[in-house]
């Protein structure tokens, strides 16, 4: 930290001090050439503003020390109150600055000192903290200056920006084995309660959560939305009248009996949706006709409902612990759903972006296997290419991606698709897990207090 030169410091008293010092070192200059017999006497008089002046030098010499200081002590007082601010009241504030102040200013040559702290959290969080004392001259006195008021104040202004997570977590058959499960659950909560506590107004931090396995489950609330798409559920839901023989379960099956077919009741539907047509699968266009709305599915294995961006850590927390593992794995759906979650379109109610923040979005992606499925193909190398499409569109929208692969599957797709090197992880165990959660989450928050 740069220090104002000791003019500025002290304003126009220091100046007239080195004014006056550098006369008086010239008339002294002039008294050592005199030879008359009264300069003695002069001299003998000159020496008490002689000495106030030089050790005034001294004197500023402690102030200049002082206020430095009362700078380095509060600038730690800022960053420590940082931390707590927002959860504090004024009184609170004031005698946490003071306390925290007087631990960080050792000057015992400084008294009379006086702090004050005051907070806001508009546009942002900021914290202002000022201080005066008084530092006693040991010389100047002789001049008539008996103490040199210092004073200074520093400010800290953090969370300008603001952060929305989706965290996309595989929820397939394979997560049981191993405790892989269990150890998401742990690390992911812990995570939350990470972003929780750099939360410090509302809406610094929205999280959203897409447990996937080859479908994704859209809620079943949601059966009368114009975001469902559902020709193809209807095919595959009803019940055949009329028919020849045998119990038809599909549409076409009935009719091929010459049956009558009637689709079930829409809110028979469990919430599974399937990816939608190529190549929205892999977008978050929104959902306006049939290619763009998502295909309803009964798919036995079902995944927990997806929970869309909300800052209501309990229940955020509660939908971590009903996470249960089956079926099998399609990363692009629960990729396609974590950036849908991000969008401010339907179908997921997203909250209004205030003119007045930054906002920095993320994804998580977590899986521990290959790519076996989706809606159209089951060639390996083709459902890879419908996930790396997406990973594509997901960072083109400026969104930083996240990859954490446990143990087993395809390395260099989940590398492709992490916004950097840094951003991919490969962990052999499970347990590596809360580790990895816990190093993405600090520097979520990093990323959050940024200025």
């Amino acid at each position: 930290m740069k220090i104002a030169p000791i003019e500025f410091i002290f304003g126009e008293a220091a100046m007239r001090f080195n004014l006056g010092f550098l006369r008086l070192m010239r008339e002294i200059r002039k008294l050592g050439r005199d030879e008359r017999g009264h300069v003695a006497v002069i001299f003998t008089l000159l020496l008490v503003p002689l000495i106030g002046l030089t050790g005034g030098a001294i004197d500023y010499t402690r102030a200049s020390a002082a206020k430095v200081a009362m700078q380095a002590a509060l600038d730690a007082t800022a960053l420590a109150l940082s931390k707590e601010a927002a959860n504090l009241t004024q009184a609170q504030l004031t005698q946490k600055a003071h306390d925290y102040f007087l631990a960080a200013f050792n000057r015992p040559d400084a008294y009379d000192v006086k702090v004050n702290a005051t907070y806001s959290n508009a546009a942002g969080s900021t914290v202002v903290i000022s201080s005066s004392s008084v530092v006693k001259s040991h010389f100047l006195g002789i001049l008539g200056i008996d103490q040199m008021n210092i004073s200074s104040s520093t400010m800290t202004k953090w969370g300008t920006k603001r952060l929305r997570v989706a965290l996309a977590l595989d929820v397939t058959g394979s997560m049981a084995s191993n405790n892989k499960l269990s150890t998401m659950k742990t690390a992911t909560k812990s995570l939350i309660d990470e972003l929780k506590s750099v939360a410090t107004n509302p809406g610094d931090v929205y999280i959203s959560i897409i447990p996937f396995n080859k479908d994704v489950n859209a809620g079943p609330s949601n059966h009368a939305s114009s975001w469902i798409r559902w020709d193809l559920w209807d095919a595959q839901n009803g019940s055949c009248a009329g028919h020849s023989h045998g119990n038809p379960s599909s549409k076409s099956s009935c009719q091929n009996r010459g049956g009558t077919w009637t689709p079930a009741d829409h809110s028979t539907w469990n919430g599974c949706v399937m990816d939608r047509d190529q190549n929205y699968d892999t977008t978050n266009t929104e959902p306006t006709n049939n290619a763009t709305r998502f295909p309803a599915e009964q798919f036995s294995s079902c995944p927990e409902p997806l929970m869309g961006l909300s800052n209501d850590w309990n229940a955020l927390t509660q939908k971590i612990d009903d996470l249960t593992a089956t079926g099998n794995t399609n990363q692009t759906i629960g990729l396609q759903w974590a950036y849908q979650s991000l969008t401010a379109n339907s179908p997921l109610t997203v909250p209004a972006k205030d003119p007045l923040y930054k906002y920095e979005d993320a994804i998580i992606l977590l899986t521990d296997g290959m790519n076996t499925e989706n809606r159209f193909t089951s060639s390996q190398s083709s459902i890879d290419n419908r996930m790396q499409a997406a990973c594509n569109n997901v960072k083109a929208a400026n969104i930083t991606v996240y990859t954490v692969l446990v143990m087993a599957g395809n390395a260099s797709l989940l590398q492709n698709c992490a916004s950097s090197s840094s951003k991919y992880f490969y962990l052999t165990s499970p347990d590596q897990l809360i580790a990895t959660f816990n190093t993405i989450a600090t520097e979520l928050s990093q990323l959050r207090l940024a200025k």
